[in-house]
């Protein structure tokens, strides 16, 4: 009966933390990192303020709690890569679109605006968001590419350096016109023109008859 009560309390816990970060997401993407305070957390997350900082000794700690969740689920979702593809193309097309799908989200240009907004006064918010996104996508990529070229599908003498281009390429015009607001998100049939580019680049360079 101890070990229940101890499951029971243990999944109760969860669930109330999860009910604090969906609140603290909700308020952090609505009011900004600065604007955003933790009884207005408490309020949207439906929990008074004492039960908050039993999760979260502050403001920060919540957002970078909140930020590693999000941002590893990401990771985890965007870079499914199948290594014994032979069609290395197709794979990187495929994660092309998916990429370009999430970084398209209003939520998603929201969260980077406050980020970018929130960094200069407390680095650690940009340091974690950094490390948790764009860091675990660029490590996860690059482990796909070390696959493709152990079996001579690429030529490419840094991973990491090539998954990070890869990467900044499909973003290259599109998150940053989202971001100041300029236009809006690329249909379907602009993704596949910008995607038809990014290939030809990559593969120029990174293609296992390039001279990399």
């Amino acid at each position: 009966m101890q070990k229940l009560d101890a499951f029971e309390t243990g999944c109760a816990d969860s669930a109330k933390r999860r009910q604090v970060l969906e609140g603290a997401r909700r308020v952090f993407l609505h009011q900004g990192f600065d604007g955003a305070s933790m009884g207005e957390i408490a309020k949207a997350a439906g929990v008074s303020k004492g039960t908050l900082y039993t999760y979260f000794e502050s403001k920060e700690a919540l957002f970078e709690a909140l930020t590693l969740e999000e941002r590893a689920g990401l990771a985890e979702a965007l870079f499914r890569l199948d290594a014994d593809d032979p069609d290395t193309r197709a794979v990187l097309r495929r994660l092309g679109k998916s990429f370009i799908a999430m970084m398209t989200r209003p939520e998603h240009v929201s969260s980077v605006r406050m980020v970018i907004g929130a960094a200069e006064k407390f680095p650690r918010i940009g340091q974690v968001f950094f490390q948790a996104g764009p860091c675990q996508g660029i490590a996860r990529l690059a482990a796909y590419l070390d696959r493709q070229v152990a079996v001579g599908r690429l030529a490419i003498a840094d991973t990491s350096v090539a998954a990070q281009f890869f990467l900044d390429l499909c973003s290259s015009g599109i998150l940053k016109r989202l971001l100041f607001a300029v236009g809006t998100a690329p249909d379907e049939a602009e993704v596949e023109r910008h995607l038809d580019e990014v290939l030809r680049v990559f593969f120029a360079a990174y293609g296992p008859g390039s001279a990399a």
